[in-house]
């Protein structure tokens, strides 16, 4: 089996438990033990904060370590172990101890396989090899959302557990089965392989001081403050004007899913026929287009077209963002350490996105909470826009050094 056949069958198996149990996780504890909403937002929370906590020091731990294969398995390890030990848990700090641990593994695993990636493929290849990368990843999720739907209706809401778990053991096999020697290690932290001597990694200083990281932090962080909670602000708005709101969102995840999967292959050709900038550009422009149909549609058979759209502009950034960073930080021997930083940023744009479109709602209305979702992608746009040498240009030549 050639080596990139490991890497798309660890991008299928770890698409699905990222996130450990995700959205069943409120299901299950209501379900076996009575659980709030308040109690479960509160660990959903507190999780929340410490994964985006760990995501940079987790992206240095890459670097530094250099053996994104043991740390792949150590992830995956690590969601099992956290998302089993919820099967007997019910006090409070079991469960959040639980949900912290298979966190952690979800945080770890994107820098890791995003440096078993760049070691492998190598940096010319590897804007296609993203793109694949997160197909094979949305294939994943998909397949565990059908057989965890079909499922649930015979065996009932610990079949999520089981599938996790499936998928976390097939991980870990197709990590250790993949060949030592496909893999380079100065490439995984962003370092040619063919100088003599052991380079130097640049100062953090040097990577977190790089204006053009910067502002491509800031129009990520503002990109998922309004996408992040604009799905659940669209359940929320069907529970009030249409009947069925919760098949609705569920279709909308689905087609999203979907039309995630050619859009990655396509983006990850395109970065190198047309320049990494216009991926970036058409995912920041179509945001703001999402999020004006879902304030003037009503109709939730229309509303199919914004989930679309949601598909394609996340589609792009899960190519695009791993290869600017790649990109701006080659040489450095600190890609993952800013790829995890960058994570975090993101995350927090994501994490208040449901309290913005919240208290917009409640202040502008349906109509107005999603316009005001939309203007932060306006915002990012405009950045992505005056960010006029993001990347390398298009088909090789590196990016001039950014001053810190």
């Amino acid at each position: 089996m050639a080596p990139t056949s490991h890497l798309a069958l660890i991008n299928v198996f770890t698409g699905d438990i990222q996130g450990g149990l995700g959205p069943f996780l409120g299901t299950w504890l209501a379900g076996i033990d009575g659980w709030t909403p308040a109690r479960v937002g509160l660990v959903t929370t507190v999780v929340g904060i410490g994964a985006l906590l760990l995501s940079g020091p987790f992206g240095a731990l890459v670097d530094r370590l250099g053996r994104p294969r043991l740390l792949i398995g150590l992830a995956c390890a690590a969601i099992l172990a956290g998302t089993l030990l919820l099967l007997p848990a019910r006090a409070f700090a079991t469960v959040l101890s639980a949900q912290m641990l298979a966190a952690a593994g979800g945080t770890l695993l994107l820098p890791a396989v995003t440096a078993l990636t760049l070691g492998m493929v190598g940096k010319d290849a590897f804007p296609r090899q993203q793109g694949r990368n997160q197909a094979f990843n949305h294939v994943g999720i998909l397949a565990a959302a059908a057989i965890i739907g079909l499922g649930t209706r015979t065996t009932g809401p610990a079949i999520a557990f089981w599938v996790l778990g499936a998928m976390a053991a097939l991980a870990i096999l197709a990590t250790a089965t993949t060949p030592a020697g496909a893999f380079n290690a100065r490439r995984a932290a962003g370092w040619t392989e063919d100088a003599d001597d052991a380079p130097a990694r640049s100062p953090l200083r040097q990577i977190f001081g790089n204006r053009k990281l910067l502002v491509l932090a800031l129009a990520l962080a503002l990109f998922n403050l309004g996408s992040g909670g604009m799905l659940s602000l669209l359940g929320q708005k069907l529970v009030a004007t249409a009947a069925d709101a919760q098949s609705w969102v569920a279709r909308y995840v689905m087609v999203a899913q979907l039309v995630m999967i050619p859009v990655a292959l396509f983006a990850g050709s395109l970065a190198d026929r047309r320049g990494r900038r216009q991926l970036l550009v058409a995912a920041c422009a179509v945001l703001p287009v999402r999020a004006a149909i879902s304030a003037f549609v009503d109709d939730p058979v229309w509303l199919v077209t914004a989930e679309i759209l949601d598909g394609v502009a996340s589609g792009i950034i899960g190519v695009a963002v791993p290869v600017v960073v790649a990109d701006l930080t080659w040489g450095s021997g600190r890609t993952q350490t800013a790829l995890g930083s960058l994570n975090a940023v993101q995350g927090i744009g994501g994490a208040l996105s449901a309290w913005y479109g919240g208290l917009a709602q409640a202040w502008l209305g349906w109509t107005g909470a999603f316009l005001a979702l939309g203007a932060p992608a306006v915002a990012a746009l405009a950045l992505v826009l005056w960010l006029d040498t993001t990347t390398e240009s298009p088909r090789g030549g590196s990016p001039a050094p950014d001053g810190a």
